[in-house]
Parts: structure tokens; C-alpha cells; sequence
């Protein structure tokens, strides 16, 4: 059975800002889709990051600094449990969804770096983290020319996905789950490839897009643009000595 038939597990951080490498988790959320849609899996998570809460940020996901606070779990604890779930998904095979994978798993990542706890690969014995699927960046390659936006929203639009709560990290990973399914279900190329090969696939395609962005930045007057083209990690900073 194609990948897309079998359980996938969808993965989204709601976040204090838009920089992986600096910003916080706020909330998250992990969950379960079988092969025949059923949600099996539900878990939800809320992080006192430990810094205040930008109130753009708070008026796109709904919680305030005060909120976190108060109800909030310490962000290491919540990062190492979101961490040791993913990986547990991972060594049992099976694919975490995630949309714009680069940043919650940046992000992620970040923050296990910041709180001294080990990494994803770490956890995996060495192992390179993996399969990720990517719907953004899937669908922005195989219907590179489609006009509009790109966003979570748009995209479920385009593919007939309903979400009603966006910004809610529950409603956006189960999202994520269903436009990558539908996405596979539209174009056959991505539903025959195996996860495996789904994974180099969208490296490839992370990188040309990357690459070609950058490119187009330069062009329009920004000779110093420089897009990463890492894909689903970009590279962490060195650790202080």
C-alpha cells in the first residue's frame, strides 16, 4: 500500500515568533491519522517559554504570556517529550507530517540545543531523523506555477481540506496529515514513491526552491540575500564555549 495509506502522524509548534533559531514554543500538538483517516492519537502541549509572548504573536495563536505562565509546563519538559514522541514515531517507521517541516523541526531542535538535551538524531542512536513529509514543499513543487498563497489555510483550500481552527497546533498538524494525503491522491509520482524516497525527494526540492528564491532576492536588489537550503533541519549555531 502507497505511503499515504498507512498511519502518518501529523507534528505542529504554535511558537512565540518567526525564527526558528530564536524563537520559543508555545504550544504543540502530535497526532495520529490511520490508513483510513480515523484520528487514533491526540496530544497537546503547553509551554511557558520562559520569555514574553510578543503580542502579535499571542493574537495569531491565542496565548498570552500570562496564560503560559500560569498553566504552562517548563519548555524543556515539554520539548524532550515532544522530542522522545517524534523519535519513538520515527524508529517504528513511520512518518511525521509537518508543514513547513523546516521550521517546527529547526525550532525544535533549537530549543533542545538551548536546554541541553539531546538531539533527534541523538535519541536515534546517530541515526539521521526522518521520514519527514512536507506538504509545503511538496505541493510547491509538483504545481510550481499555481497562482496565490502558500499558507496552511490556502493550501486546504486548494485540495478541499477542511480546517476550522487554524493557529490551533492540534487543527494544523491533523491539516497537515490530510493535505499530504490529498496531495498523494492528486499526483501519482508522489504517491509512488516510499517514504524513504519521498524524504530525499524533498530535499532536493527544499534546496532547488531555495536556491532559486535566493536568486530572485539578488535580482530584485538584495545582493546579500542568502536563503538556507536545509531541508527538514537547517544548520544550528555552534555551541558557546
Amino acid at each position: 500500500m502507497a505511503w499515504h495509506g498507512e498511519p502518518l502522524v501529523g507534528f505542529d509548534l504554535e511558537t512565540t515568533g518567526t525564527e526558528p533559531l530564536e524563537a520559543r514554543i508555545v504550544t504543540a500538538a502530535i497526532v495520529g491519522v490511520s490508513g483510513d483517516g480515523r484520528v487514533t492519537r491526540h496530544r497537546d502541549w503547553l509551554a511557558d517559554p520562559g520569555i514574553r509572548i510578543p503580542e502579535q504573536a499571542s493574537a495569531i495563536h491565542g496565548i498570552s504570556s500570562e496564560r503560559a505562565a500560569a498553566e504552562g509546563r517548563p519548555v524543556a519538559e515539554v520539548a524532550d517529550e515532544i522530542a522522545e514522541t517524534l523519535t519513538g514515531y520515527w524508529n517504528q517507521g513511520v512518518p511525521i507530517v509537518a508543514y513547513n517541516a523546516s521550521f517546527d523541526l529547526t525550532l525544535l531542535s533549537a530549543e533542545l540545543r538551548r536546554h541541553g538535551l539531546p538531539s533527534l538524531s541523538e535519541r536515534r542512536g546517530g541515526a539521521p531523523i526522518g521520514p519527514v513529509v512536507d506538504p509545503y514543499t511538496i505541493d510547491r513543487s509538483v504545481d510550481r506555477y499555481r497562482r496565490g498563497k502558500r499558507t496552511l489555510e490556502a493550501v486546504c483550500a486548494e485540495y478541499g481540506v477542511v480546517l476550522e481552527a487554524a493557529h490551533q497546533a492540534s487543527a494544523d498538524a491533523e491539516a497537515a496529515v490530510r493535505v499530504a494525503v490529498a496531495i498523494a491522491e492528486r499526483h501519482a509520482s508522489v504517491a509512488a514513491l516510499t517514504p524513504a524516497e519521498l524524504h530525499g525527494r524533498q530535499i532536493d526540492w527544499y534546496r532547488a526552491w531555495a536556491e532559486d528564491f535566493q536568486a530572485f532576492l539578488r535580482r530584485k536588489g538584495s545582493p546579500d540575500a542568502v536563503v538556507d537550503p536545509s531541508w527538514p533541519l537547517r544548520e544550528l549555531a555552534p555551541v558557546a564555549r
